[in-house]
């Protein structure tokens, strides 16, 4: 009886390989902590405590250059809710968010349930790559 086993870094290692990115330690380490589970939005400083907390010794900047490398390659979205404030959004499809003001927690809204009637033409030599509305909460 044979049995297939799975290496535990196997689907990371895939997902950066597929875009093109060299997996170092440290990318297959936050992209196991970013994509084994569910979609998930999440700061670069809530990513490093995870990081930290689960004996993954990487530095704030590391994080940050390793989410944006991630976005450049279309694994993450990067949703600006303030500025100076962002969320790294594992699910790259198009679609919206509810930001809770007093929280700080952002949740998605499915693209269906937002109808954009009127999108202004982009300036010359540029294009509208897309449109997210972000639907403030407070209370």
């Amino acid at each position: 009886m044979s049995m297939i086993t799975i290496r535990p870094y196997s689907q990371a290692l895939d997902r950066l390989r597929a875009v093109g990115l060299r997996p170092t330690r440290q990318r297959l380490a936050l992209a196991r902590l970013l994509f084994d589970g569910c979609d998930r939005h999440i700061s670069a400083e809530q990513l490093h405590t995870e990081a930290l907390s689960t004996n993954i010794r990487v530095s704030l900047a590391t994080v940050y250059n390793t989410l944006h490398q991630f976005t450049g390659v279309g694994l993450l979205r990067e949703i600006v809710v303030d500025a100076g404030r962002s969320y790294f959004d594992t699910n790259t499809s198009d679609h919206h968010h509810f930001f809770y003001e007093n929280s700080g927690k952002l949740c998605d809204i499915p693209a269906e349930m937002i109808a954009i009637a009127k999108v202004p033409q982009a300036p010359e030599g540029m294009r509208i790559s897309r449109v997210e509305v972000i639907v403030r909460l407070e209370g």
